[in-house]
C-alpha cells in the first residue's frame, strides 16, 4: 500500500521551493554587481533628460535587477559648466572601484585602470544588468575619452539633442541608431 503522507511531504516541498525561485528576479546577477551597461535605452536619443535622467535610468535598471538601493548608480558622463552650475567629470562621479559585472567578474580595479588599457572591458564582460552580452556594436553614450572633458559642443550637454548626422539631423534614437549605436549607458555603483 502507497503511503500518501511519504508522497506528499516532498511534492510540497518542491513546490514551495519553485514559488520561492519565482519569486526572485529572473536575472543571473550578482549580488556585488557594480558595473553594467544598460540593457536598453532611455528612448529619446541623445536627450536624456540630463545627467540625473540618465542616472535615474542606471537606478531603475539596477533595482529592477535586484542590486539597486542601497547603491547609488551613476551613468558615466560628463558636462560642461554651464549656466552657474560647475563642470562635472564622469571619472569623479563613478566612485573608487572596484567594479563587478553581474557575473562577478572585475572589469576595473579603480578610476586609473578603469582609464588605462590594461582593463578587464570586452565584449564578453560588458556585460548588461541582466548578465547579458550586448549586441549593438558601439551601443554606449558617455565622455569616454581618457583626456578628460570635451570642449566640443556635442559633449557640452546632455540635456537636449543637437545636430549630429542621421536622418533626423540630430541625436535622435533613429539618428543614434545610424552610427550603430542605440544610446546605451555604461552605469557604475558610486558607493
Amino acid at each position: 500500500m502507497i503511503n500518501i503522507t511519504r508522497m506528499i511531504g516532498p511534492a510540497c516541498a518542491v513546490l514551495a521551493a519553485v514559488s520561492l525561485l519565482a519569486t526572485q528576479p529572473a536575472y543571473a546577477q550578482s549580488a556585488d554587481t557594480s558595473f553594467f551597461v544598460t540593457s536598453n535605452s532611455i528612448g529619446n536619443g541623445g536627450n536624456l533628460g540630463g545627467i540625473a535622467g540618465a542616472d535615474n535610468q542606471c537606478q531603475t535598471l539596477a533595482q529592477a535587477a535586484g542590486f539597486g538601493a542601497p547603491k547609488t548608480w551613476h551613468a558615466y558622463l560628463s558636462t560642461q559648466a554651464a549656466d552657474g552650475a560647475p563642470a562635472v567629470n564622469a571619472r569623479d562621479r563613478i566612485g573608487k572601484g572596484p567594479w563587478k559585472n553581474a557575473k562577478g567578474i572585475v572589469v576595473a580595479k579603480d578610476v586609473a585602470d578603469l582609464h588605462s588599457a590594461s582593463n578587464n572591458l570586452t565584449k564578453q564582460t560588458s556585460l548588461s544588468e541582466k548578465g547579458d552580452v550586448i549586441n549593438q556594436g558601439s551601443a554606449m553614450l558617455g565622455h569616454i575619452d581618457r583626456n578628460g572633458l570635451g570642449d566640443d559642443d556635442a559633449s557640452k550637454s546632455w540635456n537636449s539633442s543637437h545636430p549630429s548626422r542621421g536622418p533626423d539631423g540630430g541625436c535622435s534614437q533613429a539618428d543614434l541608431k545610424t552610427t550603430g549605436g542605440d544610446g546605451l549607458l555604461y552605469c557604475f555603483a558610486a558607493n
